[in-house]
């Protein structure tokens, strides 16, 4: 009774929300349906016009509640927002023995993208930054730490990297243009070196001849809408740019590599900006609420901890002393496959119709002649070309994960406006990316992050603090398409970043 309670003065909120949100900028004559279809950023299923306000990253889409399915949100966005603890019974048990976050939202702030930080403290609110940690020679993630490397811990264990040995230097860079635009305008450039003092790392062994990278996450609204992109449709645009001769990572298209749902169906990657994930249903969220967390569910019943960890804390003397057992009883229990599920399936469904039930916040301000003014110079410099603007989903069809198969919102139909074409490509960048691919980020409601998030940053690791930095920062295929940017009029400059901050 009491969460249906919460619902109903949600529900009233949203109403209210909804009313004050839609200034006439935004809607023409306090009318949606005279809209053009690019202020329907999400399509009619999963555009919400709660925009221009600190939640408007949020809102559950249109196919939410149609579908009768807001309440289940709700309960599922809990699971988001709220911490996980070390006990053993109780809503949001499970945490540990290790974990990266607690919760999510620390990571996600206000649901979007991780902000810029000057020093690694997983619990500091915004950091979004994981740890990637790889072989210098290979770029492949060294195997004695987890690909996202944990930092905290429950007693008597200890972390696999204890963050005092963690050091973020931002450093200034001038680049082959002096930081200059052609009529004087300067601009800055700065990026990060990241170390880990390998006194601070606890696994037996310790990782040798390694590097580290950050990697901000990723905002999460509008991820639902990108999984109702037929595969199909990816293929075409990889085999469109290929044709085009752009440089491309052609080992993720060849179906051999293809990612394993658990179905046992495959798939192009398009999550991540490795493209590690396939699915929303297979990753990253329903990968990440067991392994941000370590929280055990029907389907993940071991922990995410590597050999080496679980060595050195079964090693341990402190670690034996506490938990009154010898090495090999705690190695054991480490490594354990059929631990016992903490996250009940009906709260991860809920957590799932959540994630795949995030609305994107429609467009603003398209008919502002500056704004218009902004489109024309970013479609005619060449900036589509990777940040393709719109995608028509699928049938929306999903069967892979048994657990969720036929209870999550779908969007069949839709003309979305993401501005990404999902594929990766090589920016050049200092200091850049693990392996140098990166996914082209969508643009989609990156206008609003500073409202909703607190910060504005952009790129894989939050480097560029504004969209001009950004854009100076792209090389590969995509430096033609900066150096027609720098050439551009400070108005047309101007221009092109208030019509990005527009979609």
């Amino acid at each position: 009774m009491k969460r249906v309670n919460v619902f109903i003065i949600s529900f009233l909120n949203l109403a209210i929300l909804f009313i004050a949100s839609c200034h006439e900028s935004d809607i023409p004559d306090d009318n949606p349906a005279e809209l053009s279809e690019e202020y329907y950023t999400g399509g009619k299923l999963g555009t919400t016009f709660v925009n221009n306000i600190s939640s408007a990253y949020e809102q559950p889409t249109p196919a939410v509640e149609e579908s009768g399915m807001a309440l289940a949100f709700k309960i599922g966005e809990a699971f988001f927002e709220d911490g996980f603890n070390s006990n053993t019974s109780g809503m949001r048990h499970g945490l540990g023995p290790v974990s990266v976050r607690s919760s999510c939202i620390t990571c996600h702030p206000g649901y979007g993208h991780g902000k810029r930080v000057e020093r690694y403290r997983a619990s500091d609110f915004g950091n979004g930054y994981l740890l990637v940690v790889v072989d210098k020679n290979t770029h492949a993630y060294v195997p004695e730490l987890t690909g996202m490397p944990q930092t905290q811990a429950v007693y008597p264990f200890l972390p696999p990297i204890d963050e005092k040995g963690i050091k973020i230097e931002w450093r200034e860079h001038v680049d082959e243009f002096g930081n200059k635009f052609p009529d004087g305008e300067a601009y800055s450039l700065i990026y990060p070196e990241v170390t880990i003092d390998p006194a601070y790392i606890n696994t037996d062994p310790k990782p040798a001849n390694y590097t580290v990278k950050l990697e901000a996450t990723i905002g999460i609204y509008g991820t639902g809408l990108l999984d109702a992109v037929p595969d199909d449709s990816i293929i075409a645009e990889y085999h469109r740019q290929k044709a085009m001769g752009r440089t491309l990572n052609d080992a993720k298209y060849d179906p051999a590599n293809f990612i394993t749902e658990n179905d046992g169906t495959k798939h192009p990657g398009r999550y991540t900006y490795g493209l590690t994930r396939g699915t929303l249903q297979n990753g990253p969220g329903a990968n990440a609420i067991w392994n941000i967390t370590n929280v055990t569910r029907e389907n993940r019943r071991s922990n995410y901890i590597t050999t080496a960890y679980a060595a050195a804390m079964s090693k341990n003397a402190d670690v034996q002393a506490a938990l009154g057992r010898d090495e090999a009883t705690i190695y054991a229990e480490l490594m354990s496959t059929d631990l016992e599920p903490e996250l009940a399936t009906e709260d991860y469904v809920n957590f799932m119709i959540w994630h795949r039930g995030l609305a994107v916040p429609a467009a603003r301000d398209l008919d502002d002649p500056v704004v218009q003014k902004g489109k024309k110079a970013f479609y005619s410099i060449g900036c589509t070309s990777c940040h393709k603007p719109s995608w028509t989903t699928g049938p929306d069809n999903y069967t892979g994960d048994t657990l969720v198969a036929r209870r999550l919102p779908r969007y069949p139909y839709q003309k979305i406006w993401p501005y990404t074409d999902m594929l990766q490509h090589k920016l050049d960048m200092v200091n850049d990316i693990r392996t140098g691919w990166c996914r082209t980020t969508p643009l989609w409601g990156r206008g609003l992050s500073q409202i909703c998030t607190g910060a504005s940053d952009h790129l894989h690791d939050m480097r560029a603090r504004n969209y001009t930095e950004a854009i100076m920062w792209h090389g590969g295929d995509a430096a033609w398409a900066r150096e027609k940017f720098r050439n551009l009029s400070k108005e047309d400059r101007d221009a092109l970043v208030k019509f990005l901050e527009s979609i």
